[in-house]
């Protein structure tokens, strides 16, 4: 072994005196609490500064306390079986747990501790233990764990995404949606478990609107490796570092299977509904409809009786003396076949067609349709249209049906007796509103509406009517209102009610 000269010896003493004042200078400033303990009742013989920080004793206070008469009750015993809050790497332990403070409050500690042995014995004379705050870990821990338990929970399809658009993780609603259960996906793309349409929608608006807003939503179809497709409302959320990068693209899709059969059930029993009330209002024309079929069949049987009883036995017949009667039994047919063909293509049970639709065309086939009717009330249905009226979107059974409630209705609430002199008056009148609105307003002369039916006019099942269901002005306002309109009544200062509705221009 090589001696030490004595300049060699002090340059040495010096050296490690410099060192443990560095140490020591250290362990003074260091925001981390470094202390000394005994071995066996773990007693402070030593604490840095930072206790006041952390605990808030004074480094005289600490010093003699043992750590256990400050351990959480719950944490004592894990500390001194080394339960799995303890872990052992290369003669340093780690702890995590909870320390009372001065004030009787517990913080969180994450505690690293090495045994110092004394070198010819082995036996151990101190612990030095670095102890550090870690609430804001634990409490930071313990809020992912919970969302993470909440993310393997909910019933949404939950699917992260790295910056490459593969797919990182899938939480358990999504790998059973999609029939990931036994197959490794992270080298799978997200746009695999799109169809087509959803992916080009994805990647031409999703991923670039997320990337600059942060968020993008939308309704797309997924489809599942089984083959099976999944309608969702699917948010695409992009994730940023504390640098403002993208770290990484979320996805949270509801799906929306239930909600899309309840929609279209909604909508079947809608079209049911609708087609009902088409029939009934075709019911209470019945009398009018059978009287003004009666009119042209009665015609033809006279035209043909009357050749009949003319040329009965007469073997020569010229053209020209049948011509008349024949083609007029030919115009008197086709009036009531076009009678009847109205009547089947309004009851007849078919989805809408949006279309542009000359308004006064629609009003004045209803209003000729209403004319018996309207001559057996003694009332006279009355328009004023205006000249070059734009076309409107509508569907044209629909918008039939709207008009004829409203026109039947304003007949029935001005019926009038024979004896008096003049019939009552139903008017419809078109105004144009603006470039993209057109007002339709049928108003009549009856008793108009008390304050108390006003509230409930709309309302399904009720009627001011005897006989009536109460589903006519419903019907009609929400078709009205699917066709982007409003439908409306008031009362008429010269007396009687005028109905109101507004449609969209094609234009």
């Amino acid at each position: 072994m090589k001696t030490r000269t004595p300049e060699e010896g002090f340059s040495a003493l010096t050296d490690d005196a410099e060192r443990n004042r560095l140490l020591a200078e250290m362990a003074e400033q260091s925001t981390d609490m470094i202390s000394r303990h005994t071995p066996d009742d773990w007693r402070f013989i030593y604490a840095s500064p930072a206790v006041t920080h952390l605990l808030g004793y004074s480094v005289e206070e600490i010093v003699g306390m043992s750590a256990y008469d400050l351990y959480h009750p719950d944490d004592v015993e894990d500390f001194r079986l080394r339960a799995p809050t303890v872990t052992y790497d290369r003669g340093l332990y780690t702890h995590t747990y909870r320390f009372r403070c001065k004030d009787g409050h517990y913080i969180w500690l994450e505690s690293t501790s090495r045994t110092i042995r004394d070198p010819d014995t082995n036996d151990i004379r101190e612990i030095l233990v670095v102890s550090r705050a870690a609430t804001h870990r634990i409490k930071a821990d313990k809020a992912n764990r919970r969302l993470a338990r909440v993310l393997e929970s909910t019933q949404d399809l939950v699917v992260f995404v790295n910056l490459d658009q593969t797919v990182s993780h899938l939480n358990e609603a999504a790998r059973r949606a999609l029939g990931l259960e036994q197959i490794d996906y992270t080298s799978f793309e997200v746009t695999r478990f799109l169809t087509d349409k959803g992916q080009r929608l994805i990647e031409g608006e999703g991923f670039p609107v997320a990337r600059s807003t942060g968020h993008w939503r939308g309704e797309v179809m997924m489809r599942s490796l089984r083959g099976g497709r999944i309608p969702v409302l699917l948010e695409l959320l992009a994730h940023r570092s504390l640098h403002g990068d993208i770290e990484y693209f979320s996805i949270v899709a509801h799906d929306l299977t239930d909600k899309k059969a309840a929609e279209e059930q909604l909508k079947q029993y809608r079209a049911d509904i609708d087609h009902a009330s088409r029939l009934v209002t075709m019911g209470e024309l019945a009398s009018s409809l059978a009287h003004e079929l009666n009119q042209p069949l009665s015609a033809m049987v006279n035209y043909l009786r009357g050749i009949e009883r003319r040329f009965a036995g007469n073997d020569s017949i010229a053209w020209g003396d049948v011509e008349l009667p024949i083609t007029r039994s030919i115009r008197t047919a086709l009036r009531a076949g076009e009678i009847i063909h109205r009547m089947m293509d309004f009851t007849r049970k078919q989805e809408p067609v949006i279309t542009s639709l000359a308004l006064p065309e629609l009003i004045n086939d209803m209003i000729e349709f209403c004319e018996s009717m309207a001559d057996r009330s003694h009332v006279r249905v009355v328009t004023d249209i205006p000249d070059r009226l734009p076309p409107v979107l509508g569907d044209r059974i629909q918008l039939e049906q709207v008009l004829l409630n409203l026109i039947v209705n304003a007949i029935e609430a001005s019926e009038s007796p024979e004896a008096e002199t003049e019939p009552r008056t139903v008017r419809v009148r078109v105004t144009v509103q603006d470039a993209d609105q057109i007002r339709v307003s049928v108003s009549d002369e009856g008793p108009g509406i008390s304050d108390d039916d006003m509230s409930r006019l709309f309302d399904r099942f009720f009627s001011t009517k005897q006989s009536g269901l109460g589903m006519g002005l419903a019907i009609s306002r929400s078709l009205v209102e699917n066709l982007g309109g409003e439908l409306w009544a008031t009362n008429l200062s010269e007396g009687g009610a005028c109905f109101s509705f507004t449609l969209n221009t094609a234009d």
